[in-house]
């Protein structure tokens, strides 16, 4: 994943929801969210950026088991 695609992504996110205003947008540490040109982007568009602790699985727990779902009984299934 690069920072050019989350941006795109996050652009297109923000057009089809007609720019929401009052977002938080909650992502993990990878450095393409950690970038200047995404943090940049969020502000520019008052998306207040909320990411989880180094290190802590648990801060997305929700999200992990869900795809851990999705990637055993529909991805690697046999």
């Amino acid at each position: 994943m690069t920072r050019k695609l989350v941006c795109d992504a996050l652009m297109m996110a923000l057009w089809r929801s007609g720019f929401p205003s009052k977002v938080i947008f909650h992502s993990d540490r990878g450095r393409q969210y950690c970038s200047h040109d995404y943090q940049d982007l969020l502000k520019t568009h008052g998306i207040l950026s909320s990411m989880s602790r180094k290190g802590n699985c648990w801060d997305n727990s929700v999200v992990e088991s869900f795809f851990h779902t999705i990637k055993v009984e529909l991805i690697y299934a046999e």
